[in-house]
């Protein structure tokens, strides 16, 4: 599903965050992307999702090259990408309800569906009571779960976690993984950049390291492998 092949990424000022990767994500894999802060990790993520474009090398989503997209065709590219943020970017002045039915909205779905599977998500990840409320009137972990019911809600068959649980405490940190495992369970490839030992050594997936901008481990079931 996602493949890289010897890819590099530099940036204007001269920094390499990607150094030659090659990788293989199937359908429906759930993997970490772990290493040290300033490993290359969220340019891993954002090269997948064409935030970033390759300076070399050849990235392929489902069959498709996105190195030769243009800037039209990336939307529909992003309507098979769920992207969840570690600071959530919700917008403050939409309800929760409206928050997840602008994902919809902007692929032109129509009001009945938009409605029902707008509740049908809010439903998933426990947040029904919630559709009326602002993000300002939320805790930390509801609006992260506003945030993935909005990424899930046009039914990607990706989604890109980068720091899900960063600012989060632990217990909450826990209901968000769960979430995370039912929608891989249900058929989504889930990848995950975190700095978080418990999780990664207690949820036992596919781990991927980068360090340096180059993928030095990856393991089915690893573990984290640093000291935080």
């Amino acid at each position: 599903m996602i493949i890289m092949k010897d890819v590099y990424k530099t940036y204007s000022n001269g920094v390499t965050a990607i150094n030659g990767i090659d990788i293989r994500i199937e359908h429906g894999e759930f993997v970490y992307i772990v290493g040290p802060s300033g490993a290359g990790k969220s340019t891993f993520i954002r090269l997948i999702y064409r935030e970033e474009v390759p300076t070399k090398g050849e990235i392929t989503i489902k069959g498709i090259k996105t190195n030769d997209m243009k800037n039209k065709e990336v939307p529909f590219l992003r309507r098979e990408i769920g992207v969840v943020f570690q600071d959530f970017k919700l917008l403050p002045r939409l309800t929760v309800y409206e928050n997840v039915a602008f994902a919809l909205e902007v692929i032109e779905a129509s009001p009945r569906h938009i409605r029902d599977r707008v509740m049908e998500v809010l439903d998933l990840v426990g947040l029904k009571n919630k559709a009326r409320s602002f993000p300002t009137e939320l805790s930390g972990g509801e609006q992260q779960r506003v945030s993935i019911a909005r990424a899930i809600a046009n039914q990607p068959k990706i989604v890109i976690a980068d720091e899900p649980t960063g600012n989060l405490d632990p217990e909450t940190s826990w209901s968000i993984m769960r979430i995370l495992e039912e929608i891989n369970l249900r058929g989504t490839t889930v990848i995950m950049a975190t700095h978080s030992k418990e999780i990664v050594n207690t949820i036992k997936k596919r781990v991927i390291a980068i360090e340096n901008g180059i993928i030095v481990r990856d393991e089915d079931q690893g573990d984290y492998g640093y000291e935080i």
